[in-house]
């Protein structure tokens, strides 16, 4: 199956892992081997459509099973209080039997082969990518660590799993502790120069280990965003200026107007391509980018790939130059 290829497959395991989180075991309705995946990998999942549901509900869950099984995927779903539809999609309406449209797997969470050590946080159910993490580092022989901060031990997901790792897992509840967040300072005070830190969970915890790690190599720090409420590269249409686009297929020239994003003026001329988060979280609508200087405002590039200027997240990225020329 070839990379980001559409798949249909069905829900065979369903499994309750703290209160209002939900797990999915997913695989080949004809028993085929799935596309394999690396710890921190994520599916798009088209969710099925309900009343009160938008049509084509797009969203996107991490791979929380063990990388190297290749005859299923399991994801875990928390149900969101203030949910759009999605968790309430899949708590609701999706059961053992359900089928489900899924693309292959992705990865804007990927894991280094050869750190010293891994040291994982986690917040809720940012323990998904995680959770694959450390199931990679248990078969490789790899020193981990996990700090899993959540509100309660009712709604801490795979609690019996991380327990059986012992004293490598660190688990802070808030209701238990009396503070929303453990001392991360102290916390992670023993870190060494080899180690490399992946974090996921609520912005707060996430600013908080950002603050913590100042100053250390951007290179030894990860981080998946679930959302980019109160993130710093967000900009204000204020600051926004018109540019062109260039469709390189046909030629056509098309203006992007302060407060638009690129997708939507291509959605006003009957443009389609493929989108989901549209906050430059979910990497779904990388473009090519065959000329001028983009104003990356996603939050999935490289530095790297930011320099080499070859794609663009057009759902909220804009330009530098006064023109880009697109793959589409």
């Amino acid at each position: 199956m070839k990379a980001n290829e559409s798949m249909t497959l069905v829900v065979t395991g369903y499994r309750a892992e703290a209160l209002d989180v939900a797990s999915f075991e997913l695989r080949d309705p004809s028993g085929k081997p799935l596309p394999e995946f690396a710890p921190g990998a994520h599916l798009e999942i088209t969710l099925p459509e309900y009343d009160s549901a938008p049509s084509s509900l797009i969203r996107h869950y991490s791979l929380c099973n063990d990388s190297a099984e290749t005859n299923r995927y399991v994801i875990a779903v928390g149900r969101a209080s203030n949910s759009r539809g999605g968790s309430l999609a899949m708590h609701e309406h999706v059961r053992v039997g359900s089928t489900l449209r899924v693309r292959s797997p992705r990865n804007n969470f990927p894991l280094v082969g050869d750190a010293g050590h891994y040291r994982f946080i986690a917040g809720g159910i940012g323990i998904t990518p995680i959770l694959s993490m450390i199931r990679w580092c248990q078969s490789h022989e790899k020193s981990w660590s996990l700090l899993y901060c959540t509100r309660s031990r009712t709604r801490t997901a795979f609690y019996e799993t991380l327990a059986g790792f012992g004293a490598a897992v660190r688990f802070h509840f808030d209701d238990e502790s009396g503070s929303l967040l453990p001392d991360l300072a102290r916390e992670l005070a023993d870190g060494v120069a080899s180690e490399h830190v992946y974090c996921c969970g609520p912005g707060g915890l996430m600013h908080a280990v950002e603050e913590v790690w100042t100053g250390r190599s951007p290179e030894s720090v990860h981080f998946e965003w679930f959302s980019t409420k109160g993130l710093s590269n967000v900009q204000p249409a204020s600051h926004e200026v018109a540019f062109d686009i260039v469709l390189r297929s046909t030629g056509e020239r098309l203006r992007v107007e302060p407060g638009t994003s690129i997708l939507e003026t291509l959605e006003q001329r009957d443009i389609s391509v493929p989108f989901a988060c549209r906050e430059g979280l979910c990497r779904t609508c990388e473009t090519p980018l065959f000329g001028g200087e983009a104003d990356h405002r996603d939050y999935v590039l490289s530095e790297v790939e930011r320099r080499a200027q070859s794609s663009v997240m057009i759902c909220v990225s804009r330009a530098r130059s006064d023109t880009l020329i697109l793959g589409v």
